[in-house]
């Protein structure tokens, strides 16, 4: 497994019973977890002085209760800075899972020994544009929520990075790399993280299943003839590890490099054990 374990501003203290207690920097949330289905002590002081709780609903979705929490506050990933705010369906603004694949991708850039383009499609609140915009990489954005894009801007300007290389579009993913390829436009690097279910900005339809296989295919037609990586993100449970490595490797079959592909996860303060948090597959080119 892949370990998000350099982190100091953020960890997971306890999880049991459906939850799992965070540190976000001063303030400690309890938010759901379906991997949690252990039942184990809930020890850790923690889960008495948490200052904000998502409680999940029997009918779907759920509701926050705040002790003492601010609307919005930041945390530090070495040289980067993020804003946090609490939103529907239990989000926070940021997978910190996630930043294990920003070092791995951001090593690669610095070490590449030459201009890196990266396209970050479905790029959220921008964790990952902004660890490849400060590793040096001109970074395309493309989310197809308005909101998430003006997020990862604000969060761009919170790490020093308001002007770096980056371009920042609100538009369906499919549709843009559709362009791309008519425009003859191509990227060092894709770093790709699609919902299992979503809707475009004009109401287009993804659903995780159906798609993924054919956006891979098609991001192969805007890549380099050799290509520093490609990243895909699954928090779908039915894309396991090794599906992505099937699809990546099928699909990038005619790139020099090789695919692995692994859960990713948090370690927990109070076992000292992981946490899985999903999974990624990496194609790394030689």
């Amino acid at each position: 497994m892949w370990v998000a374990d350099n982190w100091k501003d953020y960890n997971v203290l306890d999880c049991s019973r459906g939850e799992k207690l965070e540190r976000w920097g001063d303030y400690i949330l309890v938010r759901p977890d379906p991997q949690v289905i252990w039942d184990t002590p809930k020890k850790s002081k923690g889960w008495k002085k948490k200052n904000g709780h998502y409680h999940r609903s029997s009918k779907g979705g759920g509701e926050w209760e705040f002790f003492n929490l601010p609307e919005q506050w930041s945390i530090n990933y070495k040289n980067l800075t993020f804003q946090l705010k609490p939103f529907s369906f239990k989000h926070t603004g940021l997978f910190p899972e996630q930043a294990v694949n920003w070092d791995w991708f951001s090593e690669k850039i610095r070490k590449a020994n030459r201009p890196i383009r990266v396209l970050n499609l479905f790029a959220y609140t921008g964790g990952a544009t902004l660890a490849a915009a400060e590793a040096g990489a001109q970074v395309t954005h493309v989310d197809a929520s308005k909101g998430m894009v003006a997020w990862a801007k604000e969060n761009a300007v919170s790490s020093g990075l308001a002007d770096a290389p980056i371009r920042w579009l609100v538009d369906d993913c499919v549709k843009f790399v559709e362009r791309e390829i008519r425009r003859g436009h191509h990227y060092d690097a894709i770093i790709m993280d699609p919902p299992s279910y979503g809707r475009g900005p004009k109401g287009e339809i993804w659903k995780i299943e159906d798609n993924i296989y054919n956006l891979i295919k098609l991001c192969t037609q805007i890549l380099v003839p050799n290509p520093l990586f490609f990243l895909v993100n699954s928090y779908t449970t039915g894309l396991q590890p090794a599906v992505l490595k099937y699809m990546i490797t099928t699909a990038l079959k005619d790139f020099p490099g090789t695919v692995t592909a692994d859960e990713i996860g948090l370690p927990v303060y109070s076992t000292g054990l992981v946490l899985p948090c999903g999974a990624s597959g990496r194609f790394e080119g030689k």
